[in-house]
């Protein structure tokens, strides 16, 4: 019975660690340290090609960062594992919508998860330090993968809305196993399905 209740409690013990040891590693916009590079993580894209809320925060977040002098390259990273889905090719479609050329953003088209997210950022790009954009609530987890994986990361929040319930619920639900999926990431450190040779940022 012990055994049962420690394997219940522990990803939200795990979590709530998370959570507090990188608490301070979350900025505002205004407050953030510079850094050259923007990750902004990817979500869902609709099939008409919009980007769901959440997403669109995001890649508004870090426009907001460029426009403010803070980063010089925005790296979109998001999944394109099938030919009629592409998070980062619309994350960048959208960013220079807004304005910001397209030789400043470097899309990642291998980021399936947060951990190959961070690890191709450090592996495949040779980024050193960045400022993470993604929700707070994805924050912990995203900074304590890229910056156990060799990237000095810091994280602004890019919730920039209220967003649906259902979303929310789903959203919180999920990160509390996946951050302590992230941990077993870290242990392993194997290799995430997509590779490729170096593309250092310029």
């Amino acid at each position: 019975m012990g055994g049962l209740l420690v394997a219940l409690t522990l990803p939200f013990v795990w979590r709530a660690g998370v959570e507090w040891a990188y608490a301070s590693s979350i900025y505002t916009l205004e407050e953030v340290p510079s850094a050259r590079v923007a990750l902004v993580l990817g979500a869902r894209v609709y099939p008409d090609g919009r980007l769901s809320p959440m997403l669109a925060d995001r890649v508004d977040t870090a426009i907001a960062l460029y426009r403010a002098g803070k980063v010089e390259k925005l790296l979109m990273s998001g999944d394109n594992s099938h030919a009629d889905y592409n998070e980062p090719g619309a994350m960048m479609a959208y960013a220079i919508r807004q304005g910001v050329p397209a030789e400043d953003i470097q899309p990642d088209y291998g980021g399936r998860r947060t951990y190959d997210s961070c690890y191709r950022a450090r592996h495949i790009f040779q980024v050193e330090e960045a400022i993470v954009v993604t929700q707070e609530f994805h924050l912990p987890r995203a900074l304590f993968l890229c910056q156990n994986l060799g990237v000095a990361a810091v994280g602004v929040a890019a919730d920039r809305r209220l967003y649906h319930p259902r979303s929310i619920a789903w959203s919180e639900a999920r990160e509390t196993p996946a951050t302590l999926a992230a941990l077993l990431d870290i242990i392993r450190r194997a290799p995430p399905p997509v590779l490729g040779d170096p593309i250092p940022l310029r």
